[in-house]
């Protein structure tokens, strides 16, 4: 892996081959993306530089493209801006790929019933993930997300758990270890997803990263593994672990992970399996835009082969407690310029992907709503507990209310919709209703759910962080 010997203020001057140089103008990228024609990656690092030769955006460029992105969204979704009622329940935090970017996951020898020492990782069982979903229900959410580490026990079903038993030396071969070596025993991810598979809520889980895991050490398709997924109750899968999709910025942020090829072919897999997929970038760390527009353009074309993404998510890159601003790889994130344009130059270039997504968890408040007038027309959900970027430094909080979401979205002069995971459900909510509460959940009755995040939803195998 590199390493620089000093931080890195300039991402420009890393020693990547891969530069944002092009033989493009900005003014005739511009007028492209005004126009609606499909860009190309020069176009797309054209907008995203402003056109500028070194780190400097023009202020003057960037407002374009910003008002060209703002336009978009009406022609493609409306004006409305939607958001969802959802739990986070990150089942454990025990993994050994060892990402630089990442906080929210602990060694897994760790997490072992003879190791010694204390952490603050947690792991759930399958029992403790439903009654967190099943608590959660009542409250009226309707989607549950869970992203977690890579756990040495975690596997498919009980057959891989045979086949991963069956390796010489299964710990160094296929990173699998039993369950009875842990303090607690995961399960499998078929009876993790069967456990928040509860009353009808929509369960959106398993990474490609986490599909990989899921059938290493076998000749197991993507597609077979999310096929039983499915059947165990998975109704669709985020497209994290994406982080840049360029083979030598992961070899910098993270070595041990998933390639992007990987990462398509799970995607792929998933969609062939029947289920949507969802699209990210976590961006803003050692990365340049040349890398962010390639990025998007791996999504693009993905979407032309599957039409299975239903949305595209910036994540811009939360540093304070990463190995890679405490090692001194990187000194910062993303600067407020940097967010707008790459969350305007997405929605112009993925020209086939018809939600872009506003984090208020990464960004803030204001930011967020800010970037919802930039070519964002989602405004995430309601959350219920957020752990990765809490770990990772992000001071945002952990949850939104029907309430806040309403007054928030007014606030900018567009309406606010509540929607399914899909998309293809959607109710605009009554600014002038009494209470503002989620309806389109199994229990869901139009109550409002909480003053603020003052429930526990971790469950009682996660210690304090």
């Amino acid at each position: 892996m590199r390493e620089p010997a000093v931080p890195i203020d300039d991402r420009s001057d890393f020693e990547f081959d891969i530069r944002p140089e092009t033989d493009q103008s900005f003014e005739n990228a511009l007028v492209k993306a005004r126009a609606g024609e499909r860009l190309t990656v020069d176009d797309g690092i054209e907008l995203l530089t402003t056109g500028t030769g070194d780190a400097r955006i023009d202020p003057v460029r960037k407002e374009r493209v910003l008002e060209a992105a703002d336009r978009r969204p009406p022609e493609v979704v409306g004006d409305d801006v939607t958001f969802v009622a959802n739990l986070n329940n990150n089942v454990t935090t025990a993994c050994n790929t060892g990402c630089l970017f990442c906080n929210f996951k602990d060694t897994a020898h760790r997490f072992e019933a003879d190791a010694d020492g204390e952490h603050a990782g947690f792991t759930k069982t399958p029992e403790e993930s439903r009654a967190i979903v099943d608590d959660a229900l009542d409250m009226g959410i309707y989607e549950v997300t869970s992203v977690s580490g890579l756990h040495p026990a975690l596997a498919l079903n009980d057959e891989h758990r045979e086949i991963l038993s069956a390796f010489d030396d299964p710990a160094s071969q296929v990173d699998y270890k039993p369950p009875e070596i842990y303090e607690t025993d995961p399960g499998t991810y078929v009876e993790q997803m069967r456990a928040m598979s509860v009353g009808g809520v929509h369960l959106h889980s398993m990474t490609p990263e986490e599909a990989q895991h899921a059938r290493r050490g076998t000749d197991w398709s993507y597609e077979d593994v999310y096929r039983h997924l499915n059947a165990a109750g998975l109704d669709s899968a985020p497209g994290t672990a994406a982080e840049i999709l360029v083979e030598e910025v992961r070899e910098v942020i993270c070595p041990g992970k998933i390639s992007t090829d990987e990462w398509i072919a799970a995607l792929e897999g998933a969609v062939e399996a029947g289920l949507d997929v969802t699209a990210t970038m976590m961006y803003g760390h050692v990365e340049n835009e040349a890398h962010r527009v390639r990025h998007l353009q791996v999504i693009r074309d993905l979407q032309d082969r599957t039409g299975g993404i239903t949305e595209f998510v910036p994540l811009s890159f939360v540093h304070e407690n990463t190995p890679l601003y405490q090692c001194g790889v990187v000194s910062g994130g993303a600067s407020d310029d940097e967010d707008e344009l790459l969350v305007a130059v997405a929605r112009l270039f993925l020209d086939n992907v018809e939600n872009v997504q506003s984090s208020w968890v990464k960004y803030g408040n204001a930011k967020a709503l800010k970037l919802l007038n930039c070519g964002a027309n989602d405004f995430m959900g309601t959350i219920l507990s957020e752990e990765i970027t809490t770990r990772a430094g992000g001071s945002f909080g952990e949850f939104r209310s029907f309430e806040e979401y309403v007054q928030m979205i007014s606030a900018i002069g567009r309406p606010a919709v509540e929607r399914s995971t899909d998309y293809r459900t959607r109710r605009r909510i009554d600014v002038d209703a009494p209470v503002h509460g989620p309806t389109l959940g199994p229990r869901a009755d139009g109550t409002p759910m909480l003053d603020g995040a003052t429930s526990d939803t971790r469950g009682p195998a996660q210690a304090d962080d």
